[in-house]
């Protein structure tokens, strides 16, 4: 491996390389990249995230996927920098042709180096420039490989006004419109509710930590398989490789990530069309529930309640995102998943939910069964904004007020929800028995009804709705004080009443209340406790149900979603 390395030799080959702009004639200038937040727009997979090339050991690295161009990688300074030296030491994995880039506000770039030569090794480049950001961006790959650096120092002097310092529930950060792109990630456009709080630290440093997780995410579970131009998230975990509900996230989440992801259109526009060609027997506007490992539909073909919902919503952050004139009408779908919600899974004499499109009155024990993480109350308000129909606002009433009476009936001390309820057309209660998956677990707080702090906090942190903030500051009140404030001890699901079921530690039970912790303006601690829980569990790649709660929960604390 060639480079640009002192030890190469005599003085007249290093005033060469100077006279080049290869070697540092501003060396008295101070480090100032170190330990700063980081963006990169793809990670290799875990161990190899963007702050890797930031943290002053060349025995860790940052680097890309494989095989694709381009690729950048994006330091923030924190305040503006006259930049006079930057230094790249790479992995084997170089670029050839790249670029070094300033800019004040991470929208509009200046080129402030540039080669297509690049031979590896140790880049020592004398630049002139000024910025709050400082990019490489890779053009074009020296190997088969991707990029990867083992560290990327920028040398240079503050020259601009610190941010102010503000605190966790105030802190914001507005970056400029990405062309293209109506609301990227970070921007935070749609504010959340008075008081409502997030983890300790600037929004930069907790976007940086959400685009690697994200990026370990995709790494794990987004594929393109079975060919069509497809994608999937897998679902190793689950009883089939593919099943609607992590269609569902998938959709929601690349949508969500446009800005940070410059795929994620090109993601979600696969997902999309993996759902399209896989429509339910009884509402083709709806997804078939689950597929086989040569993605054809199975088990009966028909709707999961949860998939649709995220489906939908998904569709109405893509055509606020990109806009509805390209390849896919997003928003004449959405409505049509809307509708077919409407039609197909909610129950027209409680106006409830169904658990899925193949739920009717011949079966009365399941048509008045509802499963309570699929009661997404934000996406309620999306479908009533898109489509202008009040049914959407009484189903939205119906869901919240279920919500309270199950709380006060059968958790007043814990405020959990079951899995699943019956007896919806009369006394609605907790499920006795199997409702759908077992009867041990159905009626307690288990594998489904682990969501609900998230989804019930969603709610309530964006809209500081009074029914949705009173659900999940019981659920935090409660958690927090079982717990002793710290995570590790969140049991693997409960009873209604508190009583542990499983020992152990899952991140679809940790995760969610973080969402809840959010709404109480006594929980920053406790709130930071759970971020940094999540930060130091490491994506088992054999379960995707868990790593992408975590994910959305991640995207949620941080004030990152919003309803279209």
């Amino acid at each position: 491996m060639g480079g640009r390395r002192l030890a190469l030799g005599a003085v007249g080959i290093v005033l060469g390389l100077l006279a080049a702009g290869t070697i540092s004639a501003s060396a008295a200038d101070p480090l100032v990249s170190r330990g700063k937040a980081v963006l990169a727009s793809s990670i290799e997979g875990s161990g190899f995230e963007a702050a890797k090339a930031v943290d002053g050991s060349t025995s860790t690295r940052w680097a890309s996927v494989e095989g694709h161009d381009p690729e950048w990688i994006r330091v923030d300074l924190g305040s503006t920098h006259t930049i006079s030296r930057v230094k790249l030491t790479w992995e084997v994995a170089y670029a050839k042709a790249y670029r070094v880039q300033t800019s004040p506000d991470g929208s509009a770039w200046t080129d402030v180096y540039s080669t297509s030569t690049g031979d590896g090794g140790i880049d020592d480049l004398t630049v002139s420039g000024s910025g709050r950001y400082v990019r490489i961006y890779g053009t074009a790959r020296g190997t088969a490989y991707g990029y990867s650096l083992w560290e990327l120092e920028v040398y240079g002097v503050g020259g601009g006004t610190n941010p102010p310092t503000t605190t966790p529930t105030t802190t914001t950060t507005t970056p400029p419109p990405v062309p293209g792109i109506a609301y990227p990630f970070g921007s935070r456009l749609q504010p959340y509710a008075a008081g409502i709080l997030r983890p300790s630290g600037s929004t930069s440093t907790l976007d940086a930590k959400i685009v690697d997780y994200y990026q370990r995410w995709k790494a794990a579970f987004v594929k393109q398989n079975c060919g069509n131009g497809w994608y999937q998230v897998i679902s190793p975990d689950a009883e089939f490789p593919y099943v609607a509900e992590a269609q569902g996230y998938g959709m929601v989440i690349t949508a969500t990530m446009a800005g940070a992801d410059p795929d994620a259109k090109k993601i979600f526009d696969g997902l999309l069309k993996y759902k399209l060609a896989h429509p339910s027997v009884n509402n083709p506007d709806l997804l078939a529930a689950e597929q086989d490992t040569s993605c054809t539909s199975v088990n009966g073909s028909d709707s999961a309640t949860d998939g649709d919902m995220d489906t939908a919503y998904g569709l109405l952050l893509a055509n606020r995102q990109w806009g509805s004139a390209g390849t896919y009408n997003y928003k004449s779908i959405a409505l049509r998943n809307i509708n077919a919600i409407k039609k197909s899974l909610i129950n027209p004499t409680t106006n409830l939910l169904l658990m899925g499109d193949w739920s009717g009155p011949d079966d009365s024990r399941k048509y008045y069964g509802s499963r309570s993480s699929d009661w997404m109350t934000d996406h309620f308000r999306a479908f009533r904004k898109a489509t202008g129909d009040s049914a959407w606002d009484t189903i939205r009433a119906k869901h919240q007020d279920l919500i309270a009476s199950l709380q006060s009936r059968y958790a007043p001390n814990t405020g959990l929800l079951p899995d699943f309820v019956q007896d919806t057309n009369s006394t609605p209660k907790p499920s006795v028995g199997k409702m759908l998956e077992e009867a041990a677990t159905d009626g307690k707080y288990w594998y489904n009804a682990c969501r609900d702090p998230w989804r019930i906090g969603a709610d309530a942190a964006v809209t500081g709705d009074a029914k949705s903030l009173a659900a999940a500051r019981k659920l935090n009140t409660w958690i927090k004080s079982k717990t002793g404030g710290d995570p590790s001890r969140i049991a693997v699901g409960y009873g209604l009443d508190g009583t542990q079921i499983n020992s152990g530690s899952d991140a679809a039970f940790v995760a969610p209340f973080a969402v809840a912790a959010t709404t109480d303006a006594g929980s920053q601690a406790w709130l930071d406790a759970l971020w940094n829980k999540m930060l130091n569990t490491p994506i088992d790649t054999n379960t995707y149900f868990g790593a992408s709660i975590q994910l959305q929960v991640m995207i949620t604390v941080s004030g990152n979603h919003w309803i279209p």
